[in-house]
Formats: structure tokens, C-alpha cells, sequence
């Protein structure tokens, strides 16, 4: 261990900054009427995600009369508890918190990080998006926000239709992109989709001003509503600044059982994944059959937001400990 390794990875002045970034957030809910709320780091539950590995800690671990036999999640989102908050009766409502997740690691990854998280009742797609927007205009004071579809995306920078293009056309771009794989690399389509929108697509979004790409294929709805007038898309929606991915944003998905349904085949691909098994059911289902009112909701990374205000080309320049040094 170095005799400095006390000391921040991030200037003062970046830590100033993100002061000052987090101040300009909760303003800006205040003004529109969203209240901050505050939901445990620690659960029962877990978003079930085939990409995303929760940190698990053993019942025994707290000590607790009968908890031995728990399994419990640091969060890695606050999704949860915030949308059981909607289904008691809350309407508009934000949360800032410390959330993590496990194997992530890089420039833009620390196994602890900083997420903004905001619900509103009554808000659909578009209106979801129109907030990102704004809040986008108002942290790093630029004028213009461009919004697109994830089709569109694919053919301007790819020239393929990703809703339609076979598993052939598709391997065959990867090829021609020399992305390190052969045809027969893989027969999931969405590993596909997910190969050349990272590598060809991600990183020419956001370059002259933030891109907020909507209506990803329907088999990529996570927790988002399918469209109506297109079902082979979701209502969901991301934002991308300089080719990094900062937020995520759905109009939210209301049916319980289809969310069991979902967590069924991401259970499954994590098995295939060959990665723990998690608890199918959550308190979210009992919420959601209790019901979840029609409502519009987005995670933002603060950290790699404060990355494209500061101009930093690491995660560690806008942390004071990372894990390294936590």
C-alpha cells in the first residue's frame, strides 16, 4: 500500500464540482415538484438483470434473530423500494444514492458509484424523455438535445435495419467491422444487436450534442412497456454524451406477471451464464399486483455525468476513493 493512498484520486476541484452538480440536480427537481426520498442500500431484493451481478451478503453476516437463512443485496439500483413508494401513493419523487455492483471495474466502472433515480406518476415515453432533456440542458448547459430511435441509430451509422436484418446480415457487419468475432460466433440475435451497437453505433452518438436514442428491440424491454404501434420495440429510452452511456429510462412496465415472466429468462441466461441464482420473486411483484400506477422513470450516472462535464477521461478522476482506495 502507497503512503499517499490516503489521499482523493479526484482534484478538489472536481469534488467542488460534483457539489455543486448535485446541488444543481436537486434544484431542479425542487422546482418541478419532485420530492427527494431515501430507500435502503441493503434488501431482500435485487433487480434481476442477465449483465448486472448484485453484491450478495449472507444473512449471518448482520446478526439478526433468524436471518441466517436470508440471502441479501446491496442495490444495484434503488428501482425497487422507489417504485413500492409509487404503489403506496407516492406521485413525483427522486432519490441520489450509493449503489453497486459486483465485477465492474475500468474507466467508466467502480463496484460503488453514485445513481440518480427519478418516477412520475402519469408520465408516458415521450414525457419521460422531455425531463431527461431538460435536466441534461440544465447540468451541462448546452441548448440542444437530439432524440432518435434505436432503428434510426442502427442505419445511420450502419446502414441496417437492426428491427429486421437476419442473424446473417447481422454477423456479417460485425465481420465487416472487424470486431473480433466470426459468423458463427454466437445464434443469440440480441448478442448481436448488443456487439454492434456498442462497438459501431454508441460511439457516435452524443458527439456534437446529447443523443437520447428511444424504442429499443422489445427483447431488450428490461422493465419497459412494449409499443402498441410497434411491438417489436419498448418504451425505453437512454442517453448518450461523447459516446458513454449516462442514463436509462423506461415507461414503466405494470403487469406482474409479466414481469415474472421476464425475470424467468433472465434467470435462465444467467444460468446459462453459468452465474448465481437469485429469487425469482421480489415485494415488487406483491407491489405491482397491488397496483403500480402508469408512470415514467430514469436512472442517471452521476459520476460518469460529472465525467463529460469535467472533461475527465476516467471514473477516478471524478471519485475521491475508489475502490482502490475506499
Amino acid at each position: 500500500m502507497s503512503a499517499l493512498s490516503w489521499q482523493p484520486t479526484a482534484s478538489l476541484q472536481n469534488l467542488q464540482r460534483r457539489g455543486e452538480l448535485l446541488w444543481t440536480i436537486r434544484q431542479f427537481f425542487h422546482a418541478r415538484g419532485l420530492i427527494e426520498v431515501q430507500t435502503p442500500i441493503l434488501s431482500h431484493d435485487s433487480v434481476i438483470d442477465r449483465h448486472i451481478d448484485p453484491v450478495v451478503l449472507p444473512g449471518t453476516q448482520l446478526g439478526l434473530p433468524d436471518s441466517h437463512l436470508e440471502t441479501y443485496y446491496l442495490q444495484t439500483s434503488p428501482e425497487f423500494c422507489m417504485k413500492r413508494l409509487l404503489a403506496a401513493g407516492m406521485r413525483a419523487i427522486y432519490e441520489i444514492s450509493s449503489v453497486f455492483r459486483a465485477g465492474e471495474r475500468g474507466q467508466f466502472h467502480n463496484p460503488e458509484f453514485t445513481m440518480l433515480e427519478w418516477y412520475v406518476v402519469d408520465a408516458d415515453l415521450q414525457q419521460g424523455v422531455d425531463l431527461l432533456a431538460d435536466l441534461v440542458r440544465t447540468a451541462l448547459q448546452v441548448q440542444q438535445v437530439e432524440q432518435l430511435t434505436y432503428q434510426a441509430a442502427f442505419q445511420r451509422a450502419l446502414g441496417l435495419d437492426p428491427l429486421s436484418a437476419s442473424l446473417t446480415l447481422l454477423s456479417q457487419a460485425a465481420v465487416r467491422l472487424s470486431l473480433g468475432v466470426d459468423p458463427n460466433w454466437s445464434d443469440d440475435r440480441d448478442q448481436w444487436l448488443d456487439l454492434l451497437f456498442s462497438e459501431g453505433v454508441q460511439p457516435r452518438l452524443g458527439q456534437s450534442h446529447p443523443s437520447i436514442v428511444t424504442h429499443y428491440p422489445a427483447s431488450q424491454a428490461a422493465l419497459a412497456q412494449t409499443c402498441h404501434e410497434d411491438p417489436r420495440t419498448a418504451q425505453r429510452y437512454e442517453l448518450f454524451v461523447d459516446g458513454i452511456e449516462l442514463a436509462n429510462g423506461y415507461h414503466e412496465l405494470l403487469d406482474a406477471a409479466e414481469l415474472e415472466r421476464r425475470n424467468a429468462i433472465a434467470l435462465a441466461q444467467r444460468a446459462k451464464d453459468g452465474k448465481p441464482p437469485m429469487a425469482q420473486h421480489s415485494r415488487l411483484v406483491d407491489a405491482m399486483r397491488s397496483g403500480l400506477p402508469r408512470c415514467s422513470g430514469c436512472a442517471l450516472g452521476i459520476d460518469r455525468l460529472l465525467m463529460v462535464a469535467t472533461g475527465a477521461n476516467s471514473i477516478e478522476q471524478v471519485l475521491p476513493f475508489p475502490i482502490e482506495r475506499a
